[in-house]
This record gives structure tokens, sequence and C-alpha cells, in this order.
């Protein structure tokens, strides 16, 4: 099973501590066989890829911009080159600007090899081109099952 990760980032802990339950409960319904695909920003799509791994599975990362590390948080790179260096393939845009274009052809192609996205998502629009929202329309007319987690009790501010 090729697994894809989208979600909102910068949630309250509270929210976190229930999404990061919610993405567990969903790896280990597809280990041991499990190849998860992510673009490792922080929060869900890092806690997926680190609980894929943790798993026995298999990190593909698809990397939107040569600079879109650059434009995570400065608290998340390490994270960031961790499971970037443990992925067993990087896919590239070839794009040099992180910027929602980029971002949103990252997505594109993370939808693209993907089996079923997952996605950490409110149901709410986007707030900017690129996001969750779009992800998942995206996924729709590309006909890949999604499966969207907003576990009760979640916030967004």
């Amino acid at each position: 099973m090729r697994l894809g990760i989208t979600g909102h980032r910068g949630l309250s802990p509270e929210t976190e501590h229930l999404v990061h339950l919610a993405l567990a409960d969903e790896v280990s319904r597809h280990t041991p066989d499990l190849t998860g695909i992510s673009c490792i920003a922080d929060g869900p799509d890092a806690w997926f890829a680190e609980l894929v791994l943790k798993a026995g599975g298999r990190l593909e990362v698809v990397v939107p911009a040569e600079k879109y590390r650059e434009g995570l948080p400065e608290e998340h790179h390490e994270s960031y080159d961790r499971l970037l260096k443990q992925a067993t393939e990087v896919h590239r845009t070839g794009l040099v600007a992180s910027d929602s274009q980029a971002h949103m052809t990252g997505s594109e192609i993370l939808v693209g090899l993907a089996d079923e996205l997952i996605a950490v998502w409110d149901g709410r629009p986007a707030r900017g081109y690129g996001g969750t929202a779009d992800v998942v329309a995206y996924a729709e007319r590309a006909d890949v099952p999604t499966r969207v987690i907003w576990p009760k009790g979640a916030t967004r501010d």
C-alpha cells in the first residue's frame, strides 16, 4: 500500500495529540507492507513519516522546491534532514522558490504516487492556494481515494 499524507500545520498542542493518535491508528492498519509518501513539513507530514518508519515501512519524500527547507520553521530542520536521509526515494519538482505553486506541484506529484491519500483536514476551504483542501480536491479529480482525519475535539485557529 502506498499512502500519501497532506494536512494542516500549526495545530494546537491538544489537536496535535489527537491527530498524532489518529495517524498512529491509520498507519497500524496498513503495516507491514506500507510505503508512506510525504513532503515531511512540520506537523502531520513529519508525524506520519516518523510513524511509517517506526512501523517498519518505507518512506518516499517529495521535495516541492530547492528552497523548501528554508521556508520551514527552523526548529523543524533537524527532523526534516533526518527524515530526508531515511527516505528510500526522493522526488523533486524541479522548482526553486518555495511558494504556493511549488507546494501544490509537490502535492500533485505526491497524489500521483499514492494508492490512497490521508488528509488531516478540518473540511474547510484552503487558506491559500495549495492548502489541504486544494490537495483533497486534486486527489478527487485524480480518482485517488482520500481518507479524512479530523478527530472529535480537534480545532484549528
